[in-house]
């Protein structure tokens, strides 16, 4: 008989990352416009709103797998929820741009803590031999409110104030709160696992066993950066504009269709049945939405992109932390997180300067070569590689 998958502890965590997330996505869609609307602001400022929220994420996620390994995780769990509540209560009382950034540096900070403390118990209290299907699943509630909180977002502003929206956030952050300390998790989970280090090493903050996965991971973001971002200007030159919310629409259902068999195939077959398969779906979805100029072609990259995509992604999460020891479990999360952190940052930067020099079209067609860089770099690895595992 197979051990449990769905235990209170596993959806609990799950949760309150979602709502988390929720937040976060709703809030990256409505900001800019509250910025130019309410704070007289630009399309520079509106762009620190989200920067500032990005470097205090980066700052704090190699912290916060030290401190995950080091500390009591119940307690890092009930400060940053308590600090991510705050955080969110406070969007109801910016006037200025000032207070705006000090608020998304704050909010950045404390997200990354909570997201990378609940993915790291979520790895925890699964069972061993199904810890690939059951971080797969875990990753189906970020993806889902990647796209949930921008409709459920531009919904809100569309017929109320921003104060109503802001509010609904905070209602976010407490559902996350509940759900994250409702339950007692085991001591086993809870308590530190490694002594803590108080001399300053690269070590401590970033596990190097889970770094090259974690890189691969990263470049997988990277191409993806340019969905994320630049879908809707792309949609907005195929004159599809209104499809955009559709799009993304198919992406994540399809990623929820498909990761139950790809966690499972993972963990009965072995990565290399999903990370090959993974690349090529991603790749081949790149090449079409480079090529398309209709709602049918839209809708096909999406379906395609989400395929690849959610093969990719937790395959990536499961190797990093499979590659490093239980006792550096946080340390590893983080490292992974932080490799996504910076490559959608990097991924977005510099795929914009591919796009006002090349054009969408070759843009994405540049992102796909990104993925044919990351399977050789795989490839490699994978034959090098003496664990059982790989």
């Amino acid at each position: 008989m197979k051990p449990t998958l769905w235990t209170q502890e596993f959806l609990g965590m799950s949760f309150s990352s979602f709502f988390q997330y929720m937040t976060h996505y709703a809030l990256i869609t409505a900001l800019p416009i509250f910025v130019i609307e309410n704070l007289n602001g630009n399309d520079w400022s509106a762009g620190l709103a989200m920067t500032f929220f990005q470097i205090g994420a980066v700052l704090c996620r190699p912290l916060a797998g030290k401190w995950i390994d080091e500390f009591n995780k119940k307690k890092i769990l009930l400060l940053s929820s308590i600090i991510f509540l705050i955080t969110s209560i406070l969007y109801l009382c910016i006037d200025n741009l000032a207070f705006l950034l000090a608020i998304r540096l704050i909010h950045g900070a404390v997200f990354a803590i909570g997201t990378t403390t609940a993915a790291t118990v979520a790895a925890l209290v699964l069972p061993p031999q199904r810890k690939g299907e059951g971080i797969g699943y875990f990753a189906v509630f970020s993806n889902l409110a990647m796209v949930v909180g921008p409709f459920f977002s531009l919904l809100i502003i569309s017929y109320y104030q921003f104060n109503i929206l802001f509010t609904c956030c905070t209602l976010l952050a407490i559902a996350s709160f509940w759900c994250s300390n409702r339950k007692k998790l085991p001591n086993n989970i809870i308590l530190p696992v490694t002594k803590k280090d108080q001399t300053f090493k690269w070590t401590n903050f970033i596990e190097p066993n889970a770094l090259p996965m974690a890189l691969l991971g990263g470049l997988v973001f990277f191409a993806y950066a340019g969905v994320l971002v630049f879908m809707p200007l792309y949609a907005k030159m195929l004159d599809l504009t209104n499809y955009t919310s559709m799009f993304f629409a198919i992406f994540a259902i399809v990623i929820v269709i498909t990761r139950p068999i790809v966690g499972k195939l993972f963990d009965q077959a072995g990565p290399n049945f999903v990370v090959y398969p993974g690349f090529l779906v991603f790749l081949i979805g790149l090449v079409i939405l480079s090529q398309i100029s209709t709602l049918g072609g839209l809708l096909l990259a999406g379906g395609v992109l989400g395929i690849g995509f959610g093969a990719l992604s937790p395959a990536f999460q499961t190797l990093a932390i499979q590659h490093s020891p239980v006792a550096r479990s946080g340390v590893a999360t983080a490292t992974y997180f932080l490799a996504l952190d910076i490559s959608v940052g990097l991924g977005s930067f510099i795929l914009s300067l591919a796009a006002a020099q090349l054009g969408y079209r070759s843009m994405y067609l540049a992102s796909a070569c990104i993925l044919i860089l990351a399977s050789v770099l795989y490839y490699l690895l994978a034959t090098q590689s003496k664990k059982t595992h790989l």
